[in-house]
């Protein structure tokens, strides 16, 4: 299907030519740049409410600005579609978070109109904020703008960068997309007090003060600091007591303004491109403007996949036989069946019910599932504190996620020898979302600090029963369970529960010269690989681990003893992650064998699907059956020979 830009957009190939527009066809630059967003999103696929939200604020902030030399950070990039087709990439858009295509996401290699790199929430004001500092310094008349949602002004690290930012006397201009979503409702005190601004009569009125006194002011060179904190000091005076928090961090604040309204979004940038120092902008914006059932069902439609843009009806494979669950799905409405047994489990998730299942707990036991924002450094303390009070918490956080909760986990968590359990998504290769999102490297960072156990489920099954195992009272240590993005290998997954001995592995079957050991999903990659080779004459042992801290030391000792030849396999780094485990098992104990290590290579791995994914990373099951192979060459080259015989 050719997708066709309207007759303005198809025109516009950078900002320069937007910029030769006038004012009047904004509007239907606008109107014409969602049309191609949706029709693009409808037939291949990618993030969807977020850029339809922020078209006009994309079209405003390109026409006013001077980029790239003038600098825009977009906070986590769901938004950043529109910005991205403005900018020379109208062309190739269909081929966004496609294998070798446009990564889903801002991305500095890929543009210069992309000025930082980002995927995870949060990080906009401090990356604009430095870049701001610079140019000061630089003593460069760059502008420095970061935009930023609702949902992640949650995070402890915006308000970090706005702490700094008062005080800096960086000219650089905030602008807080308040549309009251992140992926799902936001959530908090935060969210009630902008609702209370964008509601304010006050604020309302002083709105359109505000742009009058800056009507009024000299511009240009006669511009100075004094005046404008004259201005500045003027206008708090006017301001409700609900104001306090933005102020009292002595950053500028105007608005709230209607996101949707591009002239005025002009007019507004205009305005502030003039007052210097540090400032922010507060606009309301719809999530999913302009396609009415994305402005209807926000959460189903940030990501939906392929839909019938007419009909609003959502692309769904069929099939003729029941297919398994998705991971987070099993953990989703396992935790309700735990937590109906045991009065003492909890889950919590930041800013991720939908994405992880939590929501299923959130809707049946709201009080004692709960989602505290974008936030993982807090939930991981919290759920600390909440065990410290005999509470069995499940604190469900992405793999990539996770990365951001470190310091709180070895702090909080492990030095306390707490009995959380922090269950990963997400964790090994996501897919389109690319490297900003890959689960690559929490099973390093995990194996290093001590009181930790590490564990990986192959199926529905394990994971059930893993779950099980952790909110036991025998189980006296923090615990990782990690499991992959997407289905299982099980449609008949609600299996009753049972204890898992901690740090004990399963012989899945008896071989010959070479064993094949796994941890989690991955085992059943070798075990289509295994059938793939009995056609050769190889006859592979295969282990799950199922976990990779503490290891199965007996069960090693047996692989060590009967295989001289052994391959690992894990939805991870290589570099320190269970592959590196099981060699230093074998040098600490003296054996020797011939071993050969799969998973994620030491290199950032781009976007694309799965399938793709795990077969450029070699360690799908066809990479499996070519490294056993090699492996045991003579044997093939023998059987092969007898074949033709």
């Amino acid at each position: 299907m050719e997708i066709t830009p309207g007759t303005l957009l198809k025109q516009i190939d950078s900002p320069a030519d937007l910029k030769k527009l006038s004012r009047e066809q904004l509007h239907q630059v606008c109107n014409e740049l969602r049309q191609y967003i949706i029709d693009v999103v409808s037939v291949h696929g990618g993030h969807f409410g977020a850029s339809l939200g922020v078209v006009e604020l994309s079209v405003a902030l390109h026409y006013v600005y001077n980029t790239p030399y003038d600098q825009l950070v977009w906070d986590v990039g769901h938004q950043a579609y529109g910005h991205k087709i403005l900018t020379g990439r109208r062309d190739i858009f269909p081929s966004n978070r496609k294998y070798k295509g446009l990564s889903g996401f801002p991305k500095r290699s890929e543009s210069e109109y992309d000025t930082f790199g980002v995927g995870h929430s949060s990080t906009s004001i401090s990356a604009a904020l430095g870049m701001a500092l610079a140019a000061k310094y630089k003593g460069e008349d760059r502008k420095s703008v970061a935009v930023i949602g609702d949902g992640a002004m949650t995070a402890g690290m915006a308000f970090e960068a706005m702490n700094h930012a008062g005080v800096s006397d960086a000219d650089m201009l905030i602008i807080l997309n308040d549309n009251c979503m992140s992926i799902d409702p936001n959530v908090g005190a935060l969210k009630e007090y902008l609702t209370d601004i964008s509601l304010s009569p006050t604020y309302n009125k002083l709105k359109d003060d505000v742009w009058n006194a800056i009507g009024k002011l000299p511009v240009g060179k006669s511009f100075t600091r004094a005046m404008a904190h004259k201005v500045a000091e003027g206008i708090k005076g006017a301001i409700s007591s609900s104001s306090n928090l933005f102020e009292a961090l002595k950053l500028r604040y105007f608005g709230p303004i209607d996101g949707h309204n591009i002239a005025k979004l002009v007019d507004t940038l205009e305005d502030l491109k003039k007052i210097p120092g540090p400032k922010i902008l507060h606009i309301v914006t719809v999530k999913g403007k302009g396609y009415a059932l994305a402005e209807k069902d926000q959460t189903l439609w940030h990501a939906p996949g392929l839909f019938d843009k007419v009909s609003g009806e959502i692309v769904k494979k069929k099939f003729n036989t029941p297919q398994p669950p998705k991971y987070q799905d099993v953990f989703g409405h396992s935790i309700i069946e735990l937590a109906e047994m045991n009065p003492k489990i909890w889950g919590v998730t930041p800013a991720m019910p939908s994405g992880s299942s939590l929501k299923f707990m959130m809707e049946k036991m709201p009080d004692r599932a709960i989602d505290v924002g974008i936030c993982e450094q807090h939930a991981a303390t919290v759920s600390a504190g909440l065990a410290t009070q005999g509470m069995r918490v499940f604190c469900n956080i992405y793999s990539s996620f996770m990365q951001r909760a470190y310091d709180q986990v070895v702090h909080d968590i492990a030095i306390q020898k707490l009995p959380v359990t922090l269950c990963l998504d997400r964790a090994g290769l996501v897919g389109e979302d690319g490297p900003t999102h890959h689960g690559a490297y929490d099973i390093p960072y995990f194996r290093c600090i001590p009181n930790m156990i590490i564990s990986a489920p192959m199926n529905e099954q394990e994971l059930r029963n893993l779950m099980y195992t952790s909110q036991l009272e025998s189980t006296t240590l923090p615990m990782v369970i990690r499991y992959p993005r997407g289905e299982g290998v099980m449609p008949e997954w609600r299996t009753p529960f049972e204890a898992i001995e901690i740090g004990k592995g399963r012989k899945l079957k008896d071989g010959e010269e070479v064993a094949i050991l796994s941890f989690g999903h991955p085992g059943n990659f070798a075990k289509s690989a295994i059938v793939e080779l009995h056609q050769y004459g190889i006859n592979p042992g295969h282990y799950d681990m199922r976990f990779t801290k503490p290891l199965d030391e007996a069960l090693l000792h047996e692989v060590f003893s009967k295989y001289r030849k052994i391959v690992t396999i894990e939805d991870g780094t290589t570099i320190g992650g269970f592959g590196s485990a099981i060699l230093e098992f074998m040098a600490q104990h003296g054996y020797s064998a011939q071993v050969k290590m799969l998973g994620i290579p030491d290199r950032l791995v781009e976007h694309g699907t799965l399938k793709e994914l795990h077969a450029e990373c070699g360690y799908d099951a066809n990479a499996i059956v070519a490294t056993v192979k090699e492996l045991m060459k003579d044997k093939v080259q023998v059987t092969s020979g007898a074949l033709l015989q």
